[in-house]
């Protein structure tokens, strides 16, 4: 997995490299800007030629521009360096590089050209760039973008340069990703050390392009996660967790799910989860719906199960249910709950007695988790492993936080809510964080926009729940799952265009998805 850093975290792994084991500030700024080159030769399209501008800021980032910027001129670039405010600002490391970067320019044999450009009137005056490299704030940015340097962001965005960005593109929060008005818009970033979860999260993600991250000489044991660590989940991760099946397996070994789901008006998302438990691998699936579905789901979901259970006048599951739901849950290795339950306040109960009583581990969807509102009380006092899939606006009822706080800070509302409710937390949206409650976020690195449409989290929750009921620990079928679904979207995009995305396409796929992580 990819470790993920946040500001503050990446400049205490800087401060132990400086200050315990004694490598100078000048040293990793140095290998800063020769590694960013490296990255930047293998990524810049040759049709934008080689004349690149510099733009610098005052702090450390400006500092390892000012180091790009000898280290392109060695290279054959042609490069213009501005900078963004009076050569006497920059302090330190910054302050050293830049007298370097001067004596460079004073010699007649320098490919650098240097100039202050402190109003807008100067910066009228610069050629439009084909190639910017953006280093004008770095990671220890948290506010709004004003003034100058506002403007001189949306002219970097509105020159149609390749534009790569130094560690994280200005304007881009490093701890969260949020952009408060504006940022640049980087077709590449290299970051340093670690990536931040700003690449990742947030408004972050349109902003950094492609990111790269670089080695500049920080003892490589300091990056060993800890307690509430969060990390981007890859193929490899996934690959190396899915449950491998013994040549004497059969049908009731390799996990018995039971999915509790459907309603009267919405018979598609039972389906659609239990056939995602299905071609997951589960070997048995069992879905107990309201009655009046039944004749119709036996005829569509052939493989699976379909147990019919009393319902109310409303066509939800009723309280009388609860008999044969039982009987279904002794048999069953996990269980399901809630996909097109509805409101019913009956059907509720029913999820409430659910929570309480079984003794299995539980996955929790859609109205099963709109039936929590003000019964979060009952998640907290499970003693089985329950998971959770949120989006942010069921999240947003069952813990009373505001939207955009959650959207905010996806990452620490993740983890904090994980340990307030006890349970393994998927806070589905871009990207989709899956948080467990010893504090570790794992942040998804599939999926795409078109995967936001009705019965998608269906079919998430049917992936989850086969992966579970095969033997995986809850917080690794969480995440697991999320990203087996996102790669399912993704090769279904590249079929029918994001735009004509559907759940049923995102299912039919997820065969491919599987091959595809297992290298079949």
């Amino acid at each position: 997995m990819q470790l993920l850093a946040t500001a503050e975290q990446m400049r205490q792994l800087d401060s132990s490299a400086i200050n315990t084991f004694g490598i100078p500030d000048l040293a990793l700024m140095e290998n800063a800007g020769r590694a960013f080159v490296d990255v930047f030769e293998r990524h810049v399209p040759a049709s934008f030629g080689k004349s690149v501008l510099v733009v610098c800021g005052k702090g450390n980032n400006g500092g390892d521009g000012f180091v790009i910027a000898r280290h392109l001129a060695n290279r054959g670039y042609g490069v213009h360096v501005i900078l963004l405010c009076r050569k006497r600002e920059p302090k330190g490391s910054a302050k050293t590089n830049l007298d370097t970067l001067l004596k460079h320019v004073s010699s007649r044999r320098s490919s650098i050209r240097f100039d202050e450009v402190l109003s807008k009137g100067k910066l009228s005056s610069v050629p439009i760039p084909t190639i910017v490299v953006d280093a004008i704030f770095g990671t220890g940015f948290t506010r709004e973008v004003t003034g100058y340097y506002q403007h001189v962001i949306e002219w970097i965005n509105a020159s149609g340069a390749f534009v790569a960005a130094v560690d994280i593109a200005s304007g881009v929060n490093a701890t969260n990703g949020v952009v408060e008005n504006v940022a640049v818009n980087a077709n590449l970033t290299v970051t340093m050390g670690l990536a931040k979860v700003g690449h990742y999260v947030g408004a972050g993600r349109d902003h950094s392009g492609k990111v790269e991250v670089v080695d500049i000489s920080i003892p490589s044991f300091l990056f060993k996660p800890e307690k509430n660590a969060t990390l981007r989940v890859e193929a490899l991760d996934v690959q190396r967790q899915l449950p491998k099946r013994a040549v004497s397996a059969h049908k009731n070994s390799v996990g018995r799910v039971f999915v509790v789901a459907g309603s009267r008006t919405l018979s598609g998302a039972p389906f659609m989860s239990a056939q995602a438990a299905m071609r997951t691998g589960a070997g048995a699936v069992v879905l107990g719906v309201p009655k009046s579905l039944h004749s119709m789901l036996v005829r569509k979901a052939t493989e699976v199960m379909i147990t019919p259970l009393d319902e109310t006048e409303e066509g939800t599951i009723s309280l009388s249910a609860l008999p044969a739901i039982e009987e279904k849950v002794r048999w069953a290795d996990v269980v399901a709950i809630g996909p097109g339950l509805s409101m019913n306040l009956e059907t509720q109960s029913v999820v409430h007695h659910l929570l309480k009583t079984v003794e299995k581990p539980i996955v929790l969807d859609a109205d099963g988790i709109n039936a929590m509102e003000a019964r979060v009380s009952i998640l907290k006092k499970r003693k089985a492993a329950t998971i959770i899939t949120p989006h942010v606006g069921e999240l947003k009822k069952l813990l009373n936080l505001d939207a955009e706080e959650i959207e905010r800070g996806r990452v620490d509302v993740a983890r904090s809510a994980s340990k307030a409710l006890n349970a393994v937390l998927c806070l589905k949206g871009a990207p989709t964080a899956t948080a467990v409650p010893t504090g570790n976020v794992y942040l998804n690195s599939t999926g795409n926009p078109g995967m936001a449409t009705a019965g998608s989290g269906d079919v998430l929750t049917g992936i989850i729940v086969s992966l579970l009921a095969q033997g995986m620990e809850p917080g690794a079928a969480a995440y697991c799952g999320v990203h087996i679904h996102g790669l399912a979207g993704d090769i279904a995009a590249t079929k029918f265009g994001q735009r004509s995305l559907m759940a049923l396409d995102i299912l039919e796929n997820i065969p491919d998805a599987l091959n595809e992580i297992e290298g079949r």
